[in-house]
């Protein structure tokens, strides 16, 4: 399986920008969708950003407009600019380079990174 590491987290204050990164330890063109996904305490893992192999991205309705996902196949990289940050975004973001739809939404397939801590102080 692919190995993934995510970076990029850290402390922000509201209404700043960070930006995460995961790269793969092999290609990740062949996977059908992959994704990020954030856990905050007390709180399921749930999916804020996907992407499909040819490109059409998605973004759950709290993030849509402030967080933008991007791919580069050729680097096996995938990134997410976060822009406008709430303390509600704080949680810890993980990457998925192969997520599915099980029927009701999408999860993850494929291996995941530690992730990364993203703190938005008010």
């Amino acid at each position: 399986q692919v190995q993934l590491v995510e970076s990029g987290g850290g402390l922000v204050q509201a209404g700043g920008s960070l930006r995460l990164s995961c790269a793969a330890s092999g290609s990740i063109f062949s996977t059908d969708a992959m994704g990020w996904f954030r856990q905050a305490p007390g709180k399921q893992r749930e999916l804020v950003a996907h992407i499909l192999r040819g490109g059409v991205t998605a973004y759950a309705d709290s993030v849509k407009g402030r967080f933008t996902l991007s791919r580069d196949n050729t680097k096996n990289t995938m990134s997410l600019q976060m822009n406008n940050l709430k303390p509600e975004d704080t949680a810890v973001y993980y990457c998925n380079a192969d997520i599915r739809w099980d029927g009701r939404g999408y999860v993850g397939a494929g291996s995941w990174g530690q992730g990364t801590q993203v703190t938005v102080s008010s």
